[in-house]
């Protein structure tokens, strides 16, 4: 009795190991590994089929639940190009940014940079506000560059590059032309020749040189003024003149402000004249022994 007793008692232990076995089997190995795969081929036919909205919560699932199990970078890979093909650009740079933190040695992870510096450059922004997107999309082309010199994309990082630069080129010659709106013409000349010196190829240039003109013509400084309209007549091309402002005209604005400048000085050095006549026809006029005391002080 005490054989059969202890052999039923091995037996059920036997039992009870072996099904805590095939649990632990079954969470962590086989059967989850099937539903997580199950779930990203799923997933993957539906972003096949252009599905994007569709797929975010099932990889995002696959995120939570499927560590381990292989398909954790395929997952994240397919979240941030669903974001980035639903253009909700500021997602799509953070599930990039994820996907390159955690797999550094994918083989998407060229690809993954590079969409993280377009989405960034795709986020919402306000030229005359806060440039941070712009410093943060340079930043994230720079990057790709210098990690991959001898990408196939640098030329499309180059044409966006570009398009940031004159992003700036912009919001600084906003400013430079509100001064020249409100009347300094002063500043409107430091920032002016400043965004020359920094955006030489901005499409802004023809505009800057003719402000340039206008403005060193305000400060009666003609000789600057024919120079740089003599750079805007020999660098911009006739049609942007006729758009902006012909070399004829800016003669005229510059002829009519230094004959005016001719009139006040004239004006000026009469009025002094004037001035210096009235004092010595004054001191004439007085008595003499006023003049012998004022001598004699």
């Amino acid at each position: 009795m005490r054989i059969k007793k202890h052999f039923l008692i091995y037996s059920l232990l036997a039992v009870t190991a072996f099904s805590l076995m095939s649990c632990a089997s079954s969470e962590g190995g086989g059967d989850r590994t099937q539903m997580c795969r199950l779930r990203f081929e799923n997933a993957d036919k539906e972003f096949k089929a252009g599905n994007y909205g569709r797929v975010k919560e099932p990889l995002e699932e696959i995120l939570n639940i499927c560590i381990g199990t292989g398909y954790m970078e395929q997952a994240q890979f397919l979240l941030a190009e669903s974001y980035f093909n639903l253009e909700e650009w500021l997602e799509a740079r953070g599930e990039y940014g994820s996907f390159i933190n955690n797999f550094p040695s994918s083989p998407f992870i060229e690809t993954a940079e590079f969409r993280k510096a377009v989405s960034a450059f795709n986020i919402e922004y306000d030229i005359d506000r806060d440039e941070t997107n712009t410093t943060l999309a340079m930043r994230d082309f720079e990057k790709f560059q210098s990690n991959y010199p001898e990408s196939a994309l640098n030329d499309s990082v180059n044409h966006y590059l570009n398009l940031l630069i004159e992003r700036r080129a912009e919001r600084d010659f906003r400013v430079a032309r509100l001064y020249h709106k409100l009347g300094h013409p002063q500043s409107t000349v430091i920032y002016m020749k400043e965004f020359l010196d920094l955006y030489p190829r901005s499409k802004r240039r023809p505009e800057a040189l003719n402000l340039l003109v206008e403005s060193y013509a305000e400060l009666d400084q003609f000789e600057s003024a024919r120079f740089y309209l003599e750079n805007y007549r020999l660098t911009v091309p006739d049609s942007i003149q006729k758009r902006i402002e012909s070399v004829e005209n800016q003669e005229k604005y510059i002829a009519k402000l230094e004959k005016k400048f001719q009139q006040r000085i004239e004006k000026e050095q009469k009025q002094k004249l004037i001035a210096k006549q009235e004092a010595k026809e004054e001191a004439e006029a007085q008595p003499d022994d006023e003049r012998i005391e004022e001598d004699e002080d």
